[in-house]
């Protein structure tokens, strides 16, 4: 091997041959977009996505589903139908009943955004919206108690309706706390986290007490 070492190769000499190394194949997926999609397709994974929030909101426990991707359709389908629900109580007997429909929406948004910023006050880690999403899809359950006390008032209104009612208010009110500190949990300080319970539960507390007291007239 002495006598190769005097070998030069000339800069004339083309070098032959592909010298690009790839760096991965290409797909036709990596150009495909959101924009792209018929809006069928765009409904119908939206609306999985909010099945699929409901079904972490009937069955509670410590998970980041809610939080990982947030929206506002569910919460926002679940006030409307409770203020539509409440619309016509005997609470303000002079018109059908509209003032409950804004009343629903005060409560539910204000009351949503005074427990964020009380949160975020007291050290939590958890965005805006993300706590606007997991609680208003913890009133569902309160939705569902509504439904049912409307299905129990068509059959009458003496104590034995009365009673029914309030179990199941008292139930799904348990339940919408619970599922919403099961959520909210883990974004606290663990020394402060029953100030920040108490305000979920007037909140959820106040809700309950309008499906409670409503009475059709």
């Amino acid at each position: 091997f002495t006598g190769l070492a005097d070998v030069s190769i000339s800069e004339d000499i083309p070098v032959e041959g592909e010298i690009t190394v790839p760096v991965g194949s290409h797909s036709p997926d990596e150009d495909y977009s959101t924009l792209d999609e018929p809006v069928r397709d765009t409904i119908m994974r939206d609306l999985k996505a909010v099945g699929k929030k409901f079904v972490h909101v009937l069955y509670p426990k410590k998970s980041s589903a809610l939080l990982r991707d947030w929206d506002l359709w569910g919460p926002l389908v679940l006030c409307v139908s409770l203020a539509l629900m409440l619309q016509g109580g005997s609470a303000d007997s002079k018109d059908d009943g509209g003032p409950q429909f804004a009343e629903v929406f005060v409560i539910i948004w204000f009351g949503a955004v005074v427990i964020t910023l009380n949160s975020k006050l007291l050290g939590g880690t958890i965005s805006f919206f993300q706590s606007l999403c997991v609680l208003g899809y913890c009133v569902l359950p309160l939705t569902v108690a509504m439904l049912v006390c409307r299905l129990v008032l068509l059959a009458g209104s003496g104590t034995i309706s009365f009673i029914i009612r309030l179990v199941v208010v008292v139930a799904m009110f348990g339940w919408s706390t619970l599922a919403s500190t099961a959520f909210l949990a883990d974004s606290q300080p663990p020394n402060r986290k029953a100030l920040v319970v108490y305000p979920i539960f007037l909140f959820y507390f106040v809700i309950s007490w309008m499906i409670l007291t409503f009475t059709p007239q």
